[in-house]
């Protein structure tokens, strides 16, 4: 098989400030759902996002993906399903969720999926979990709570959770999901495989921005604002955040990588605050802390 090509190949000698701008351009994406709001339409973002990703990925590993046709056949089914629901779902109802609540909540929840992917793989590949890493899901789950109800856990009985919130959550475990299902993805380079699926996210994401053109009253094309935004997330978070954590895993492993992704939280916060000027309440730095604490110990190994 040819070597697949790699994109910046000098930056795979500083893997940790790739993985750093890998969790920066993540927690843009929550900033950039909120410029969206009024300027493109939430399955539209979806579609064009993944339309523009596929091109352009297309062009540097569409041969290579071609010749792995062999060990992708087989599982093609299973492989849409997949780009469905971590690339098309995931982001819809991210995108969703975004019009409903703040960038600071989107980031913290967003935090959660670390836990809810051990979780996942304990109840799918009966994972070992030590009462460290328990007490980890456990602190994530907490700081969720505390999210949801705005720093009063007993409104959950008077009231129901922000339906941006809850939306959010969904999107979360439907990534979480996605995620204990790469276990048993086809033996491709990463590069390779990111571009097969972002090709299906963008032909999965057709139906539903179909049906919002021909059910939503007042569609219409994105503004200059609206573009603008579809093109900083086609860029940054989606294209050149995956090949950067793709390279980051090679230079020093998953385990090392993944503990990266702690940092999306907090640089959502930061931005929302600093570029959006929402409001950073107390319960956002008590759930901050105790997502990030719960995710360390969940990410501590068993005995």
């Amino acid at each position: 098989m040819k070597a697949v090509p790699v994109p910046f190949p000098a930056l795979l000698a500083a893997p940790t400030f790739l993985l750093t701008l890998t969790a920066l351009f993540w927690a843009g994406n929550a900033i950039a759902g909120q410029l969206a709001v009024g300027h493109v339409h939430p399955f539209q973002l979806v579609l064009l996002r993944w339309i523009m990703v596929a091109s352009v990925l297309w062009a540097i590993y569409g041969r290579e993906v071609r010749g792995y046709w062999p060990v992708i056949k087989p599982m093609f089914w299973r492989l849409v399903l997949l780009a469905f629901i971590g690339f098309t779902a995931f982001n819809i109802l991210f995108y969703l969720a975004s019009e409903r609540t703040t960038a600071v909540n989107v980031g913290i929840l967003q935090g959660a999926m670390p836990g809810l992917v051990l979780v996942g793989a304990m109840l799918a590949y009966r994972t070992k979990v030590s009462a460290v890493q328990v007490a980890g899901v456990v602190l994530t789950m907490i700081g969720v709570v505390l999210i949801a109800t705005r720093g009063t856990p007993a409104s959950l009985l008077r009231e129901p959770m922000n339906s941006g919130d809850a939306l959010m959550l969904v999107a979360a475990l439907f990534y979480a999901a996605y995620t204990v299902a790469l276990r048993e993805r086809p033996a491709m380079p990463g590069a390779v495989f990111f571009t097969l699926l972002a090709v299906f996210a963008a032909a999965t994401s057709l139906p539903p921005a179909i049906g919002e053109a021909l059910l939503l009253e007042g569609y219409r094309m994105p503004s200059a604002q609206g573009w603008l935004v579809t093109l900083y997330i086609a860029i940054f978070p989606s294209c050149l955040s995956q090949l950067f954590f793709l390279r980051g895993v090679d230079a020093i492993g998953p385990g090392r990588a993944g503990v990266f992704i702690n940092l999306v939280p907090v640089f959502a916060s930061l931005l929302a605050v600093l570029l959006l000027g929402q409001e950073f309440a107390w319960y956002h730095g008590a759930a901050l802390a105790l997502v990030l604490g719960g995710v360390w110990l969940a990410q501590r190994n068993p005995a």
